[in-house]
């Protein structure tokens, strides 16, 4: 004879409280300090600002995508994975290195899922669990080595478009010589930052707005080239306007301004283009069910 759900659903809840509220003292105790490095790399550095905005939608997300109903529980995949990230956060701790001590919290968070909810829910939750991945600053070492290559190429763009508009130009490496002026493409001026940006916003269009894996990835891969080209658009108009109207607007205010308003003009072409792929989405599907 089998108990009716009301009677088996306490039972079972109260054998998981209390290894739910160890684990999260435990969590809490081990990962306190990569967290609060984390916090005030968020509020203090520029290039890692966007974690005060990333990490709440992550968790908002997760929260508005709730549980998946028939979630089957691997407790041995998910110790597995749980001691893998203690022993990563220690050991980073050790090299102090720490952007893989801080992305053991994330794989620590995961493991716990797996433990008591399984696989399903870690690709229910795929978004904001990728965004809390983007939300993590990236190494100094990557940085610098991303950086200049977009420098250079942000350079290229933008000295090429000036050509093309009959500027006198001589371009040496990330430095555009103009007629009585220099442009200076600093690091802070390679896109970096606004690529993390719109690559995080490009993930959340994307579930939002396409269906498959395939119009996902796609649009992924357009993001970051928007991201480049206007990037080198912007050069670009610094230059145009520092040449033909006032070197002040090169820098300041001015310089600043154009940054957001091409970001936003990166946002919009985005969401066109997956637009134009939700509409492709629809037709193939109907294509399928029809024939």
């Amino acid at each position: 004879m089998t108990l009716p759900a009301a009677v088996v659903q306490p039972r079972t809840l109260s054998r998981i409280t209390p290894i739910a509220i160890l684990t999260a003292i435990a969590f809490g105790i081990l990962f306190f300090r990569p967290f609060r490095l984390l916090l005030f790399d968020w509020w203090t550095d520029p290039d890692a600002g966007h974690g005060l905005l990333l990490a709440p939608v992550a968790v908002w997300l997760a929260w508005r995508a709730g549980m998946v109903p028939k979630g089957k529980p691997r407790q041995i995949l998910g110790a597995a994975v749980l001691i893998g990230a203690v022993l990563l956060r220690f050991a980073s701790e050790l090299a102090a290195e720490l952007y893989t001590m801080r992305f053991s919290m994330i794989m620590a968070a995961i493991g716990i899922i797996i433990f008591f909810w399984g696989i399903e829910q870690i690709r229910h939750w795929w978004l904001p669990l990728s965004l809390l991945v983007l939300s993590i600053p990236l190494p100094d070492l990557v940085t610098s080595t991303i950086a200049l290559p977009l420098q250079f190429l942000a350079s290229k763009l933008g000295a090429a478009l000036l050509e093309w508009r009959d500027v006198p130009v001589a371009l040496t490496g990330n430095i555009i010589m103009l007629p009585g002026h220099k442009l200076f493409v600093s690091e802070a001026c390679s896109g970096l930052r606004s690529l993390t940006a719109l690559l995080s916003l490009g993930l959340m269009i994307g579930w939002l707005m396409l269906r498959t894996s395939v119009g996902r990835v796609g649009l992924l891969a357009l993001t970051i080239g928007i991201a480049v080209l206007m990037n080198g658009i912007r050069v670009f108009l610094t230059g145009f306007l520092v040449f033909f109207v006032d070197p002040a607007l090169g820098e300041g205010f001015m310089h600043v301004t154009e940054g957001w308003l091409l970001f936003v003009a990166s946002l919009v072409i985005v969401w066109a283009f997956a637009a134009g792929m939700g509409v492709i989405e629809r037709r193939f599907n109907r294509v399928v069910a029809d024939g």
